[in-house]
């Protein structure tokens, strides 16, 4: 167990490779409680979200779900979170644990862009838990915890209706006591997150391990998410680094109008980017790569690795670094210094596994 963004959680239950392996060819389970949920409501929500995030919130039909990225007025990233589409003027926002407290105050503090009384914005995350099932097996998990077969679609949000214990009562209030199925993910396979009140996390934690669910922690998510080159927010994004920089301009709309850090990027892109972050695989028998390794070119340290780790599929060392421009193309070669000695390496295309 192991202090993460304030929890207390497991870097593994059995053992990372066996955890890794599980999601891959079977199915396995995330406590992901520590992520924060805020709510937005209102006839303008949907106007002032897209006034906010990079992604082009408005083309989000009810129950469908988008990644978007929050900016600072620099361009540089503030967060990375999913945007769901609760109702017609609904919507839930699930940020990183690190930032929730940070997000909030950046939310509130431009809720008059524009100006709008009715808007409602509420910070929900010490009410709900969320739990992530991943792996080619998870729809049927998904049909015996919900009793309901999963269509195979991914970024959608669906609600259910909750089945509190005997004698509870529902929380009531900004925040309620709802139950969503997301189907989002994080590690490249199929899956779905159970959003739950935090009151019924321990009761859906023990009916997906029933379900055929194995237990998975951090270390597991950490090697996953590598593998599919998904950026890690404070190790890969941080604020003085940009989406184009990051390569998520897929997920930037420069046409949909004026949003927080839009003009920055616009003079980035007009300008040219001066890195990129960058898949490096290690082409020769090493140790685990960690962050803040140096990379080498051409005899000349270029850049530290930002995640790093020894891929279980591939059997090798991984790892994502900013490079100068020049360098991030494919076939690049590369060396990595680790304790003192430096690995041949090279850029590769992302990403490194293919489900």
């Amino acid at each position: 167990m192991v202090d993460f963004a304030g929890w207390e959680m497991p870097i593994h239950y059995r053992g990372i490779l066996e955890e890794h392996r599980a999601v891959r060819e079977n199915c396995g389970v995330f406590d992901i409680s520590h992520m924060g949920e805020f709510f937005v409501r209102g006839p303008k929500a949907c106007e002032w979200l897209d006034t906010l995030l990079t992604n082009r919130v408005s083309a989000l039909g009810e129950g469908e779900a988008q990644y978007s990225l929050l900016l600072n007025e620099r361009g540089g990233v503030i967060d990375d979170l999913i945007v769901y589409k609760t109702g017609s003027s609904e919507f839930l926002l699930v940020v990183n644990a690190a930032r929730i407290e940070e997000d909030f105050a950046w939310l509130q503090k431009h809720r008059d862009i524009p100006a709008e009384p009715t808007l409602e914005l509420v910070n929900c995350s010490e009410t709900y838990a969320a739990l992530a099932v991943q792996g080619p097996r998870s729809p049927d998990v998904f049909a015996k915890v919900f009793s309901s077969k999963w269509d195979g679609r991914r970024n959608r949000i669906t609600e259910f209706e909750a089945q509190r214990s005997s004698g509870e009562e529902s929380e009531g209030g900004k925040c309620g006591s709802r139950v969503f199925a997301a189907t989002t993910g994080y590690t490249g396979e199929p899956g779905f997150e159970a959003i739950v009140p935090a009151s019924e996390a321990i009761r859906f934690w023990n009916l997906l391990v029933s379900a055929g669910a194995k237990p998975c922690g951090l270390g597991a998510r950490d090697t996953l998410r590598l593998e599919m080159c998904y950026p890690l927010n404070g190790s890969d994004l941080w604020p003085e680094c940009t989406p184009l920089e990051a390569g998520l301009g897929f997920f930037v709309d420069l046409g949909k109008g004026a949003f927080v850090g839009r003009d920055a990027l616009l003079a980035q892109q007009a300008a040219g980017l001066r890195r990129r972050l960058s898949a490096i695989q290690v082409l020769e028998k090493s140790p685990p790569i960690r962050a803040h390794y140096t990379v080498i070119a051409g005899g000349q340290d270029v850049a530290e690795t930002t995640s790093g780790a020894l891929s279980p599929s591939l059997g090798c060392g991984i790892a994502l670094a900013y490079l100068p421009f020049p360098l991030a193309k494919v076939g690049q070669e590369l060396e990595i210094r680790v304790r003192g000695r430096a690995y041949r390496a090279a850029v590769v295309r992302k990403p490194f596994y293919k489900p």
